[in-house]
């Protein structure tokens, strides 16, 4: 639990302009300011999985599957508020992100981490809810939650519309009209729409003092599917163009819609990092692609068996930001966490 902050917070109001501590009151009682409290939620889209040195390092004892790396958003914009305290007040990040985490794993459940790296004998242990481990309380004053697409589940939709790909099939209709005993993607939408609501919910309640962030999706697929190169896998193998273009604007233009309509019913900010991202999808040029393709380049201690990667002498990557990527989506993440924090 963090220290209280010296600030009258109706002093603070009443000026209405951010100010910080450093600004109306005298420097002896600005210095004694405790840090600011951000905790980061989300999935592998949150935690960087292939696009650095892990956190914790390999071999560390408190590695617990969910693999988060020094390149992922949270790093980059942990490191620039570093550089430049907001209101010359620290911030201190608790990222408790982790790969394959889906709604219910934020604030609900207790999530077994799949991570193919180094895992131990037995399989990873179950981890608690993202705000019990980010200990979440009346102090935390910024939550960033980039979650969604596990609930779909996007990733198994790719391989799903690359297998029928490869059998001159789309993957369309197996979605949109689905074999008994499937939901269709619109149910999947609306269920994913119920459970955002209930999750947000619990955020406040665990955070009640926080301004909540959320953070949308990258633009993984280019915006005409025909710009693949068919069987490519480094960009998105023999998913049809059709396909391509259906999973774009049937399925993660309307998750991100989604995430943003649920945002705005609770008064939250939600960072958009698809329009900045458009033209730097998965099949552009390397050094202008921000996404990797199903099998693309990655640290060397991420596998690349899965989808036969290593073949190509590459690593399953499976349409996920690399480095370049998590730097345009912090460039964004990180001003929405300056103004949240410079109206506490």
């Amino acid at each position: 639990m963090r220290h209280a902050d010296p600030r009258p917070r109706a002093r603070v109001l009443a000026v209405g302009l951010g100010l910080t501590a450093a600004a109306i009151l005298p420097s002896g009682l600005a210095g004694a300011s405790d840090k600011y409290q951000w905790a980061a939620l989300g999935d592998s889209f949150t935690t960087g999985v292939f696009v650095g040195e892990p956190r914790p390092a390999l071999g560390d004892a408190s590695r617990d599957g969910c693999d988060r790396t020094a390149n992922a958003y949270p790093e980059f914009v942990d490191r620039a508020l570093a550089e430049s305290p907001p209101g010359g007040r620290p911030v201190r990040l608790t990222d408790a992100s982790c790969s394959g985490a889906t709604v219910a794993d934020i604030a609900t459940a207790r999530q077994t981490p799949i991570s193919p790296v180094q895992p131990p004998a037995g399989g990873w242990s179950a981890v608690d809810p993202q705000t019990t481990r980010a200990e979440l309380d009346d102090g935390t004053d910024v939550v960033t939650i980039g979650i969604g697409a596990n609930d779909l589940p996007f990733g198994v939709m790719l391989i799903k519309c690359l297998e029928l790909g490869q059998a001159g099939r789309s993957c369309r209709g197996h979605y949109t009209d689905p074999p008994e005993g499937e939901a269709s993607i619109q149910d999947r939408l609306a269920r994913l729409q119920d459970q955002f609501i209930g999750m947000l919910a619990k955020v406040h309640r665990a955070a009640p003092n926080a301004k909540v962030i959320t953070v949308g999706y990258p633009a993984v697929l280019p915006e005409k599917g025909r710009t693949c190169t068919g069987g490519d896998l480094t960009q998105l193998g023999s998913i049809t163009a059709d396909d391509i273009d259906w999973l774009r604007d049937d399925v993660l233009k309307q998750l991100n819609r989604t995430i943003q309509r649920v945002s705005d019913a609770f008064g939250d900010r939600y960072v958009d990092v698809y329009a900045p991202s458009v033209g730097h999808d998965a099949c552009r040029p390397e050094g202008t692609r921000w996404v990797e393709g199903l099998c693309g380049n990655a640290e060397a201690h991420w596998p690349g068996s899965f989808l036969n990667c290593a073949a190509i002498d590459k690593r399953t990557t499976l349409a996920h930001p690399n480095a370049a990527g998590y730097a345009d989506t912090a460039a964004h993440v990180e001003r929405a966490v300056r103004a949240a924090l410079l109206e506490h």
